[in-house]
């Protein structure tokens, strides 16, 4: 079975590569074979050796990885995380783009993975958003997963919410719930971005299914919870950090989206060394 990636790797190999990788091409021999380990040098979540698994086969399928940790367990500094062995040549010329999957990747869960600890013994989830890098939405979402996150929707195709624009351009909060009530499949929840207590109250009794609170203070979190009294799924939204998502999580909201934890999760440490 192709994996759903598959073009992502191809393309970002048909970038690295080009026509051909001159330095190995001409420094290591066609017929030469080689083992590799990969090897954490800090602490972090473990994601992206499938995808790993991709890259390498695409440049040369006789590569074969054998993973000591899989995709979700934490991983120490210091502690080998896969072992890589076959055609040199592969090895060296997959590498990067590899490595550049599985550092961003184990990154993404790794921030997750603090926001869900962080949240333990409430009954609010972790939602990522649309802030992803381009090309890479599918992988980095799947990152969440693997860190113990939930996806939002993955895109504009796949959900509707009703942002700020959204209500300006269709003439306020009822008429735009109203218009969407009216298309939308029965299979979508319409969710819509409110800022203020008078606009929970406005999206309640226009019949809101999902109501995204964005950028309110904690004290306005809890009393848009007890306005909306379970009628909608409410998302708290902007401005989250490990120090206060806790103390959101207790105003009794539903889900906290955290744009952080794809946009600027940045990379983990790895190092990948030929050993024999």
């Amino acid at each position: 079975m192709i994996p759903i990636w598959a073009d992502i790797c191809k393309n970002a190999l048909a970038q690295d590569v080009g026509r051909g990788d001159i330095t190995t091409n001409t420094l290591v021999a066609a017929g030469q074979k080689a083992e590799a380990e990969m090897v954490a040098r800090e602490d972090f979540v473990v994601c992206g050796l499938p995808v790993m698994v991709e890259v390498f086969r695409l440049v040369d399928p006789r590569i074969r990885m054998l993973p000591d940790i899989p995709d979700g367990d934490g991983v120490r500094s210091g502690n080998r995380i896969c072992t890589i062995t076959g055609p040199a040549r592969g090895i060296l010329t997959g590498e990067r783009v590899a490595l550049n999957f599985f550092q961003n990747l184990s990154a993404v869960a790794s921030a997750t993975r603090q926001f869900v600890e962080k949240i333990e013994g409430t009954n609010a989830r972790i939602v990522d958003t649309r802030k992803t890098t381009p090309g890479l939405r599918q992988l980095q979402k799947y990152a969440v997963r693997v860190g113990g996150g939930y996806n939002h929707r993955m895109g504009l195709d796949d959900g509707v919410l009703i942002k700020e624009n959204h209500i300006t351009l269709a003439g306020g909060i009822s008429q735009a719930l109203k218009l969407m009530d009216d298309s939308a499949s029965h299979l979508h929840r319409i969710e819509i971005e409110v800022e203020t207590l008078e606009q929970v109250r406005e999206a309640i009794d226009a019949g809101a299914q999902a109501i995204l609170l964005d950028n309110m203070d904690l004290p306005t979190l809890e009393k848009a919870v007890a306005i909306a009294g379970g009628k909608a799924v409410l998302e708290a939204s902007g401005n989250v950090t490990l120090d206060n998502v806790y103390e959101i999580a207790q105003t009794g909201v539903d889900l906290i989206s955290v744009g952080a934890i794809t946009h600027s999760a940045g990379s983990r440490d790895v190092s990948l060394l030929i050993t024999t």
